[in-house]
C-alpha cells in the first residue's frame, strides 16, 4: 500500500461513492479540528509576545524565560501516553473538549501571575491541560481516514500551525500597543486573558460537533457509515499485529525510538523561535504591533511552503527524502543567521527555516502513521510526540542560555540548526535502509 499519489474512488456493493464519503467526513471534521489547533498554539505560544512587557514586570531573566517556556513541556510530554489512551477509552468527542476548556482556563489564569515561581507553575499546569491535543487529533483522524486519503487530511489540520501565527501575531501585538492599563489591568494580562476565549468556546462546541467513530455518525446516511467503517476495519485487520496489546514495552521498537529523533530535531527548532522570535524583533527596536506582524512573516512563508509542499509528495511520493530536504532547508536557514546583522535579511533566513520546518509537519506524520502497526498507533503516535516534546523544552531553554550569557540572540539560531540538521540525517540514514530492504516500503 502507498500513500502517495491520487487516492482510489473505492464503491461498495451498495454504489456508495468512496470519494464523496471522504468529502463529507473531511468538510464536517477538518476546519473545526483546524480551527481548535489554531487555538491551541495561539495559547501555548502567545507567552513570547506577552515577555515583551510581561518579564520586566515580574522580573524575568532571559533564562527563566527559557526555562518557563520550556517547562511546559515536561508535564505535556509526561501525560501525552495516558491521555490518548483516554480518549480512546472515553470517546474523542468527550476528551477534545476536556483538553480544550482545561488549557482555556489556565492559559487565562497565566494573567495572574506574580512572580518567577507562580508563573513556572502555571506553565507546568498548561502543559499538563493541553496534553495528548495533537497525537490525539492524529490518532482520531485514524478512526475516520483511510491510509489513501489521511495525508491531504492531516497537512489541512496541520496547516493551522502556521496560520496560528499569521493570525496571532497581530493581534498579540495589537493588544500590546493599545491595551495597556485599560481598566487597571496590564497589556499582557489582557493578551491571556482575550486569547483564553476561543479555547473555551472551542470546548463547549467540541462535544456537541465531534462524532467519536463512523459508525455512529448521524449526519452520514446508513449505507456511507457502513462502507467507511468497514473500509477502515479492513486496512486495520490486514495487518497481522492488529489484534495485538501494545504495552509500553512493545511500543519502545527501534521505529517509534527512531522516529521520535526525527521528530524531536525539528520541534527544537519551531519551539526555539516561537517563544523569541518576538523578542528577536524588538530587540531590533520595533514596537510591539511592528513586531507582530514581523513575527507573522514567517508563518504565512512556512503555511505556504506546508500546503504546496505536502500536495507535491502527495503526487509524487518519496516522503523519506522530501522530509530529509525540508529538514535540510530549515538547518540552512537557522545557520545563515548567525551570519546576519539586519532585522530583513534575518526574517527572510528565518523565512527560508520556517519553510522547511512546516513542511515538514504533514510529511512526517504521513510517513509515521504508514510505519506503525494499527495495535500500536493508539500509544506510539503519542509516545512519538512526548519524546519529541522535550525538544520543546531544549530549544527555548538554549536560546534563554544563548541570550544570557552573550547578551544578544545573535548565536541562537545557529546552535538550533543542529536539531533539523539531526533529522536530515536521520532520515537519509532511513531512506538508505528502506531501500535495502526486499521488498523496500513504498512509501520511502
Amino acid at each position: 500500500m502507498t500513500t502517495g499519489g491520487a487516492a482510489p474512488a473505492s464503491s461498495s456493493p451498495d454504489n456508495v461513492d468512496g470519494r464523496r464519503v471522504i468529502a463529507k467526513v473531511r468538510r464536517r471534521l477538518l476546519p473545526f479540528l483546524a480551527v481548535c489547533l489554531v487555538a491551541n498554539y495561539l495559547d501555548r505560544v502567545n507567552i513570547g509576545f506577552a515577555a515583551l512587557l510581561m518579564n520586566k514586570d515580574l522580573g524575568l531573566s532571559p533564562l527563566v524565560f527559557g526555562l518557563g517556556s520550556g517547562i511546559f513541556f515536561f508535564s505535556y510530554a509526561a501525560f501525552e501516553v495516558p491521555s490518548n489512551y483516554m480518549l480512546e477509552r472515553f470517546g474523542a468527542r468527550v476528551w477534545i473538549a476536556r483538553i480544550l476548556l482545561s488549557w482555556g482556563v489556565v492559559s487565562g489564569l497565566m494573567a495572574i501571575a506574580w512572580n518567577e515561581a507562580s508563573f513556572l507553575v502555571l506553565r507546568l499546569l498548561l502543559g499538563l491541560a493541553e496534553a495528548g491535543f495533537v497525537p490525539g487529533v492524529v490518532l482520531y483522524l485514524t478512526y475516520w481516514m483511510p491510509h489513501a486519503y489521511r495525508a491531504v487530511a492531516l497537512s489541512g489540520f496541520m496547516l493551522a500551525i502556521p496560520v496560528s501565527s499569521v493570525i496571532g501575531a497581530p493581534i498579540s501585538g495589537f493588544i500590546l500597543e493599545f491595551m495597556q492599563n485599560v481598566g487597571g489591568v496590564k497589556a499582557w494580562q489582557w493578551l491571556f486573558l482575550i486569547e483564553a476565549l476561543p479555547s473555551i468556546m472551542l470546548g463547549v462546541m467540541a462535544y456537541f460537533w465531534l462524532t467519536d467513530r463512523p459508525a455512529q455518525a448521524e449526519w452520514l446516511p446508513p449505507s456511507e457509515r457502513k462502507w467507511l467503517q468497514e473500509t477502515l476495519d479492513a486496512e486495520r485487520a490486514a495487518h497481522p499485529e492488529a489484534a495485538a496489546h501494545a504495552s509500553l514495552k512493545t511500543l519502545l521498537t527501534r521505529d517509534v525510538l527512531l522516529l521520535s529523533a526525527i521528530y524531536f530535531g525539528v520541534v527544537m527548532t519551531l519551539y526555539g523561535l516561537v517563544f523569541w522570535l518576538p523578542q528577536i524583533m524588538y530587540d531590533f527596536g520595533y514596537s510591539p504591533i511592528a513586531v507582530g506582524f514581523l513575527s507573522a512573516a514567517p508563518y504565512v512563508v512556512g503555511g505556504l511552503s506546508m500546503f504546496f509542499w505536502s500536495r507535491h509528495v502527495d503526487h509524487q511520493g518519496g516522503h523519506i527524502l522530501h522530509a530529509a530536504l525540508a529538514s535540510l532547508l530549515s538547518c540552512a536557514g537557522l545557520a545563515v543567521c548567525g551570519l546576519l546583522s539586519s532585522a530583513t535579511l534575518t526574517i527572510i533566513a528565518l523565512s527560508v527555516s520556517a519553510a522547511g520546518t512546516f513542511a515538514m509537519f504533514p510529511i512526517f506524520w504521513t510517513l509515521a502513521t504508514h510505519r506503525l502497526p494499527p495495535a500500536q498507533a493508539t500509544g506510539a503516535i503519542a509516545l512519538i510526540n512526548a519524546i519529541a516534546a522535550l525538544a520543546g523544552f531544549l530549544g527555548p531553554y538554549l536560546v534563554g542560555w544563548v541570550k544570557d550569557v552573550t547578551g544578544v540572540f545573535h548565536y541562537a539560531p545557529p546552535i538550533l540548526a543542529i536539531g533539523p540538521l539531526m533529522s536530515a540525517l536521520l532520515l537519509f540514514r532511513m531512506m538508505r535502509a528502506a531501500a535495502q530492504q526486499q521488498p523496500a516500503r513504498s512509501i520511502g
